[in-house]
């Protein structure tokens, strides 16, 4: 007997978005389904039952799993299944069997429509203010009738054929022509719509004009060739994912990782994209970077010839990202891709590179804060006393090192753009000063910093890149250029020399320094693909400003991409963290302008809260009542809640109040290397630590005024107001990092004054932490089943 061919499932993001919303349970009976459909597509139990043709070539199917769920199935081939949707309950057959099954003429893919639901959710929802007449009610003789103005209708200036060529649903244009009111539209993206009509619908309610929709919107999700009558081709569109790997069902109902599986036309362009050269992406919190980065190394190790080298670096600014990246990128590509990727921090990176020079010995970085505590040993022993130490601290690492100053007189000459200025002889003081800070760092013991590593690193890659730059000019003369990239040549004797990477993807970028752009650089030649970096100039929390092109990272045009689209927090929650950056100028990593414009989420929910309280230890004991109530009443997970915090002395004092409040909340604190243990436990940590972090729930703790900002940085106001302006800013970005953590909930507390930083109108729909610990006031405002 013939052995029967392997069935193929394929799955649809609708139906991810329809298994999110499914219990554990369900979701596991549902992924059950698959993989008895994949083994056996004969097996009676399956209880496929026919529904109606999609087309000339394709076929509707419903199936019933127990005990009380249904799946729509598209069949196009007799062993290819395309999940099209998931219902539950005793209704799911009927709802399944009136949904609109078509396929997107734009994007290709195959889409699913419950216009039924979609009109009853616009309906919900009255544009309309103020209370009507009463029908019926009598009106006095001769009085006339009020006149009310109607409410204009949301996409009135756009017709139904523009709409359709921009991607949007024909089926849902009897529901959107009824749409008044914003609150109208977030009801109808509440349901499952497709994705190309969501991003177009949110895009044009902002006010974006149709051409820019078009361009950034439409022209990403265009597929040339789609036919919305060829089923067979819709099944195979490379927007669907295919369930052949266990790890693909695994992923499928989990929010968290989803991006495995679901990358956005864009996201899917840009890792894929064959550049010139260096190529660069920004986006604000949640708009996918880190994932078009893991994506595209995945992509560039798959471009690769069979070998056991490691020739593509993924790399960032610390080590717990580092390692994040590490388990993200196996979950991706597993130990195949793995083992051809070194990933480590930049920082590991250069120690290693120092290291491995025998003949450099900077002795061990100083840790934590002993940087700056020596810059104090040193004024307190000169006579140049009165200059700042986190000044001179600045100038060292982001002048004087940052543009390779080795003498006196090439600090003297050089550029301090955006700095406050400072004259010959000042220079020459801070130059004596910096020597001084030296001779400390070279004992005994010996020492050394972490920005010195860097910058040394540099200098050693630095020269083996002119040593292979020269080689390659003698190929030139003589040559034999098809020999670049061999271990050994015997042109100039011996081994030739070549480079670590032939690839260098970068996460973070915008928190490098001038020192680490130098270093990578020097690690990679000069080509096609050869520098891939991610980063937001909004979300800097280090004082590094490095304009890329200084360093031979060139994207120009279309290698400069941005993205726009959050998926992770709510519109609430970005339309207040936002707030914190309006108005400010940020740079994009280069010589140009970044900024938010555009800038939006696909998910809607509550506002944040914000709470007031008379001192620090009342806030932090509201804190405790607000988590346990969180956690008791709401269900959520300690893990799933973080508090951020200004310093370590505030998150030492937090965790010992919450450990033993009235309502103790166990702990978990975040260090240097991220979260190391996996326990229960609200996670506890500096604003700078949750950088890279994501939580179900975000209090941010101590917003006052004179500490967020600083009060430490009011000398700068009148004596120099660059790094005034600096230091609030970095304050600013701060704060929106830790804001845009949250998925479903912010809270916001503050003790005294709120800081200026806060909504202007925060005391009027602030709430008193004081009243949670005398129980006259419900802990969460009722808000926190809303996100539960």
């Amino acid at each position: 007997m013939t052995p029967r061919a392997s069935t193929r499932v394929i799955m649809s993001k609708q139906v991810q978005q329809d298994l999110q919303r499914l219990s554990h349970q369900a979701n596991s009976q549902v992924i059950d389904f698959v993989r008895r459909l994949r083994e056996d597509r004969a097996n009676r139990s399956l209880r496929l039952e026919p529904l109606r043709a999609a087309g000339a070539n394709g076929d509707l199917l419903i199936a019933a799993v127990p005990p009380h769920h249904a799946v729509l199935l598209l069949c196009t081939e007799e062993s290819r299944f395309t999940v099209l949707a998931v219902r539950e309950g005793a209704q799911a057959h009927e709802e399944l069997s009136r949904l609109t099954v078509s396929i997107n003429p734009v994007s290709g893919l195959p889409e699913v429509i419950d216009q039924v639901r979609a009109s009853d959710n616009v309906l919900a929802f009255s544009s309309q203010s103020g209370e009507k007449e009463p029908a019926g009610a009598a009106r006095p003789q001769h009085s006339p009738a009020p006149v009310t103005a109607l409410p204009s209708a949301l996409f009135a200036r756009i017709g139904d054929d523009d709409l359709a060529g921009l991607g949007v649903s024909r089926s849902l244009l009897p529901s959107i022509r009824r749409m008044t009111s914003r609150e109208q539209l977030d009801a109808l993206l509440v349901d499952n719509v497709p994705e190309l009509t969501r991003d177009v619908l949110l895009a044009l309610a902002e006010g974006t004009p149709v051409e820019h929709v078009r361009r950034d919107i439409t022209d990403a999700w265009h597929t040339p060739d789609a036919d919305p009558e060829d089923w067979a081709g819709a099944a195979r569109h490379p927007g669907l994912v295919s369930t052949d790997d266990d790890a693909v069902l695994d992923a499928l109902g989990n929010s968290f990782e989803a991006w495995r599986l679901f990358l956005h036309p864009e996201q899917r362009r840009l890792a894929t994209t064959r550049f010139k050269g260096s190529a660069k992406v920004t986006g604000g919190p949640g708009t996918g970077k880190t994932v078009v980065a893991l994506h595209r190394v995945r992509h560039l190790v798959s471009l690769l010839p069979p070998g056991h080298d490691r020739p593509v670096l993924l790399t960032t600014y610390n080590t717990s990202l580092a390692e994040d990246l590490r388990q993200r990128l196996r979950k991706l590509g597993g130990d195949d891709v793995l083992k051809r990727v070194r990933i480590e921090s930049v920082e590991a990176l250069a120690r290693r590179i120092v290291a491995e020079s025998p003949s450099v010995d900077l002795g061990a970085p100083l840790q934590d804060d002993a940087p700056m505590d020596l810059w104090h040993t040193v004024l307190a022993e000169s006579e140049h006393g009165h200059y700042d130490a986190d000044f001179l601290d600045d100038e060292f690492r982001h002048v004087i090192l940052a543009n390779q100053c080795t003498r006196y007189d090439r600090y003297r000459g050089v550029s301090r753009p955006g700095r406050a200025r400072i004259t010959v002889k000042q220079k020459r003081e801070i130059w004596e000063l910096v020597e001084a800070y030296r001779a400390h760092l070279d004992g005994p013991p010996r020492r050394t910093t972490f920005d010195l590593v860097a910058a040394e690193a540099a200098r050693i890659a630095g020269e083996r890149k002119r040593e292979y730059d020269r080689f390659l000019e003698y190929k030139e003369e003589r040559g034999g250029r098809d020999l670049i990239h061999r271990e050994a040549a015997s042109l100039m004797g011996g081994s030739a020399p070549r480079l670590p990477f032939r690839h260098i993807v970068v996460d973070e970028a915008q928190d490098l320094s001038a020192s680490h752009w130098r270093l990578l650089r020097a690690l990679v030649p000069e080509g096609p693909n050869d520098i891939f970096l991610v980063g937001d100039a909004h979300q800097r929390i280090y004082a590094h400003r490095s304009v890329l092109s200084h360093y031979g990272i060139r994207t120009p045009g279309r290698a400069s991409r941005r993205l726009t689209l959050s998926y992770r927090t709510t519109r609430e929650i970005l339309g207040s963290a936002g707030g914190l950056l309006a108005g400010q100028p940020f740079d994009d990593m280069d010589l140009g302008d970044d900024t938010l414009d555009g800038y939006r989420s696909v998910l809607t929910g509550r506002a944040p809260e914000y709470w007031y309280a008379p001192d620090w230890q009342t806030e932090q004991r509201a804190l405790a009542a607000m988590l346990a109530e969180r956690h008791e009443k709401y269900g959520t997970p300690y893990e799933a809640m973080a508090v951020a915090v200004l310093d370590r002395t505030a998150a030492a004092q937090l965790a010992y109040t919450l450990a033993t409040s009235d309502h103790p909340v166990p702990v978990i604190e975040i260090k240097s290397d991220g979260v190391s243990e996996n326990k229960p436990g609200v996670r506890i940590g500096t604003m700078h630590r949750f950088k890279g972090l994501e939580f179900q729930r975000v209090f941010i703790a101590g917003v006052s005024e004179g500490q967020v900002p600083h009060q430490r940085i009011e000398p700068y106001r009148l004596t120099n107001p660059d790094r005034y302006r600096q230091e609030e800013q970095r304050a600013r970005s701060l704060v929106f990092v830790a804001a845009t953590r949250a998925r479903d909930e912010l809270v916001v507390t503050w003790n005294g004054r709120p800081s200026r930083f806060l909504p202007r109108n925060v005391h009027k729909i602030a709430h008193s932490a004081a009243s949670l610990l005398k129980g006259d006031g419900p802990p969460s405002s009722s808000s926190a089943s809303s996100v539960a």
